[in-house]
C-alpha cells in the first residue's frame, strides 16, 4: 500500500466527491485506472490532494469530449507526481489534447456537410448517394460508413449495373 506524505490539507474521498460531483465508486475507479494516486493516513483512508479535484475534474471533461480512459492517462502522466501541476504542466496537455480536437472537429464538419446531402437526398440519385453500397463493395475499405468517412467511391454508373 502506498503511503504518500500527506499534509493538513489532504482531502477525504468524501471530500472530493461533494468536490468534483463524483461518486466514492468512480474516484476509486480513477485510482484504479492510475489517473489519481491518493495517499494514505495512519488508519490506511485515502487522502487526496487538492491538485486531484482539477485531475478528476480533466477526466470528466475529457471523457465528455471523447477521449479514452488510456488517452486521458498518458496525458496526466506527463504531469508532475510530486507537486501540484503548474499553468505551463496543464498548457502543455492542452495543447496536445487541442490539436487532436481540432481535427475531429474538422472530421465532424466534414461529416455533416456529407450527411446534409445524403439525408436530405431521399436516395433520389443513387449516382451521388454516399450510402449507397452495391455488392458491399465499400467492405475492401474497412469498417463502417467508408465513404461517409471520407473514402472516394468507385464509379457509381459502372457499380449500378
Amino acid at each position: 500500500m502506498k503511503t504518500n506524505s500527506l499534509s493538513n490539507s489532504a482531502l477525504s474521498i468524501g471530500s472530493i466527491s461533494d468536490r468534483t460531483g463524483l461518486a466514492p465508486s468512480a474516484i476509486r475507479y480513477y485510482e484504479d485506472e492510475g489517473l489519481i494516486a491518493p495517499g494514505r493516513n495512519a488508519s490506511g483512508h485515502r487522502r487526496y490532494a487538492r491538485s486531484d479535484i482539477r485531475r478528476l475534474s480533466f477526466v470528466q471533461i475529457s471523457q465528455g469530449l471523447g477521449f479514452t480512459i488510456a488517452e486521458i492517462r498518458e496525458a496526466l502522466s506527463s504531469l508532475p507526481a510530486d507537486r501540484a501541476p503548474t499553468k505551463a504542466d496543464w498548457s502543455r496537455i492542452s495543447r496536445r489534447f487541442g490539436a487532436e480536437l481540432d481535427a475531429r472537429i474538422a472530421r465532424m464538419q466534414l461529416l455533416r456537410t456529407k450527411l446534409d446531402s445524403c439525408i436530405g437526398c431521399g436516395c433520389l440519385s443513387l449516382k451521388t448517394c454516399a450510402l449507397y453500397n452495391p455488392r458491399d463493395r465499400a467492405k475492401r475499405l474497412g469498417s463502417g460508413p467508408r465513404y461517409l468517412l471520407g473514402d472516394t467511391p468507385p464509379d457509381r454508373s459502372s457499380a449500378q449495373k
